[in-house]
């Protein structure tokens, strides 16, 4: 008799979830450890977050250092106005809390990801994968552009100003400014990544988001000029030209991807709406019905029993 000396492993738990035999008490405890596990990341990124905090905020202060105005005359250093005795501890915990989720993002997007994906089919994970890597590096270009329009923007702002020359600026809200520039240059730039999401699922064609390039172009423009928070005309120009440039790409890929799967040949697409049909009309003359059967009678229903009196219908204990 031979004996095997591999273990008889059961089925995993990301096999469980995907066959539907994890029952809702596993659902809620596998929810449980990879919430600790996301919260460990993210708390291990704040650590790290808290002790690179002060060269973050180097990196930041850097479009702010350029003018002249930021600079002690005395020490030749980058100088910043602060109005409360907290602000620069509770700045640099904003700061650490940034960059530790920035540095804990790969465990706990894993640990959402690994709860996610046995709902999904083989070929949605497959895209959900493209879709990933298509959305980081757009995300990272846009806030690197974001980091260069700073710097303009900057000095459009305090020239512009009713002094008439660059002035100290408030940490706090200059930090404040800085992100929100940089996150909504990051957001904006995932716009091509939604349509091409609804083109890879059938929803709209290529050529039916190239008939919208003037609603989008003018949009793009609506929407730099409300969200951004630089209200000088070259942050708000180049955002929406970015957004007008990356839409037209996503309408590129979109027509490759309806040649490739063969949208828009179908039989009926080169037909208008109120042409008529060229189907040949077959006329069949309408004979005599067959006759109808006589119908069968329907038995009457058993009688039904009387109840019982009520002081026999439970016993002692009811």
């Amino acid at each position: 008799m031979a004996l095997s000396l591999r273990r008889n492993k059961g089925p995993s738990k990301f096999e469980q979830a995907a066959d539907g035999s994890m029952t809702l008490i596993e659902h809620v405890r596998e929810l449980r450890s990879r919430l600790f596990v996301a919260s460990l990341g993210i708390v291990v990124g704040l650590i790290v977050g808290f002790v690179i905090s002060k060269w973050a905020f180097d990196l930041l202060k850097a479009p702010y250092c350029v003018l002249p105005s930021s600079l002690n005359p005395n020490t030749g250093s980058c100088e910043f106005i602060t109005l409360a005795v907290t602000d620069q501890l509770m700045l640099r915990l904003k700061i650490a809390l940034w960059v530790g989720l920035l540095v804990g993002s790969p465990v706990w997007l894993y640990q959402l990801w690994a709860f996610v994906a046995p709902g999904l089919h083989r070929h949605e994970r497959k895209w959900a994968y493209v879709f990933v890597a298509i959305a980081v590096p757009l995300f990272s270009a846009g806030v690197i552009l974001a980091y260069f329009v700073i710097g303009h923007s900057l000095r459009f702002i305090m020239e512009s100003g009713v002094l008439g020359e660059p002035t100290k600026l408030e940490v706090t809200s200059y930090v404040g400014f800085v992100m929100n520039m940089l996150l909504l240059f990051g957001a904006a730039f995932e716009f091509p990544l939604l349509l091409l999401m609804l083109n890879f699922t059938g929803v709209v064609t290529g050529r039916r988001l190239l008939s919208w390039w003037r609603a989008v172009v003018f949009l793009a423009f609506v929407f730099a000029a409300i969200a951004t928070p630089d209200p000088g005309p070259f942050g708000m120009t180049l955002l929406a030209a970015c957004i007008s440039a990356l839409y037209f790409v996503a309408v590129g890929v979109a027509m490759i991807n309806d040649r490739r799967k063969g949208r828009g040949k179908e039989i009926y697409a080169d037909l208008s709406d109120d042409e008529i049909s060229t189907l040949e009309e077959e006329r069949v003359p309408v004979a005599a019905s067959d006759p109808i059967a006589a119908p069968t009678p329907v038995e009457a229903p058993a009688p039904v029993e009387a109840p019982r009196p009520i002081e026999r219908r439970f016993d002692d204990m009811t």
